[in-house]
């Protein structure tokens, strides 16, 4: 593969929940391959720091940050024209930012259903219509962090599950309704990185034996194939592509 064929130098990506985990790999990923980057974070104030800070090391002026909480809709527009006036372009959108936590049938509230919707259906909705005119005019990306949970349910996670199939529709409905100028596209991980508040190491190691490839994966894999979309498929719109070793063929 030539060095060529993976550039996204000049280009400028937008993600949001950028500062950890995933999204941090996804933005290092791209960077890497000479993308600018507008990284959005919410509460991550030091990890963000860390991370523009080492990536502006390696080149200059490169990374910028931008700091709001994405259900107050009024600050998306903000986000994509500091985007625009950082770097004077809009490329590649990548809708990463997320709630998960479980939602028990009879433990429901009000406030977790705004939550879960809002953060992974609600803000990538419409950070994605703020976000159409500039892509249009540099016929860019949509690329949107489903989960294979989209389409196959997880247990007490009813909400969150709701939310991510009603986004894997949008990533459909937007490719329909943006192109041609604009691709829009999904990657569902599979188990590539553990929640952060723990949990049961037999439902771990039950998770990893439904798996075809046998193993987890890391966010490593959700990066590549963020890099793929990005740089490498121009004749590629509307897709969702599981990356999660054979899990959801597995269940």
């Amino acid at each position: 593969m030539k060095d060529r064929d993976v550039s996204l130098a000049g280009k400028t990506v937008l993600i949001t929940g950028g500062a950890r985990r995933v999204g941090a790999e996804i933005g290092r990923t791209l960077h890497g391959a000479g993308a600018n980057l507008v990284v959005h974070y919410r509460k991550s104030a030091n990890e963000v720091a860390e991370l523009a800070d080492a990536l502006n090391g390696s080149r200059a002026k490169s990374v910028v940050t931008f700091q709001a909480d994405l259900l107050d809709l009024g600050k998306l527009p903000a986000l994509v024209e500091f985007a625009v006036r950082s770097f004077g372009s809009l490329d590649v959108l990548v809708n990463n930012a997320s709630t998960f936590y479980p939602t028990k049938i009879g433990d429901i509230t009000p406030s977790a259903w705004d939550d879960l919707l809002g953060t992974n259906l609600k803000v990538p909705l419409f950070l994605s219509q703020a976000a159409a005119p500039e892509l249009k005019k540099s016929s860019g990306l949509i690329l949107n962090i489903v989960d294979i949970h989209a389409l196959r349910p997880l247990r007490h996670y009813t909400v969150y599950c709701a939310a991510k199939a009603g986004l894997h529709m949008l990533t459909r409905s937007l490719a329909k309704e943006l192109g041609p100028e604009v691709r829009v596209n999904g990657i569902s991980p599979g188990p590539v990185l553990w929640p952060e508040s723990g949990g049961d190491e037999a439902a771990r190691a039950k998770i990893i034996q439904r798996t075809i490839l046998q193993k987890m994966g890391t966010p490593e894999d959700i990066a590549r194939t963020a890099l793929f979309f990005a740089s490498q498929a121009p004749f590629i719109t509307g897709q969702i592509l599981a990356v999660d070793g054979g899990r959801s063929v597995a269940w």
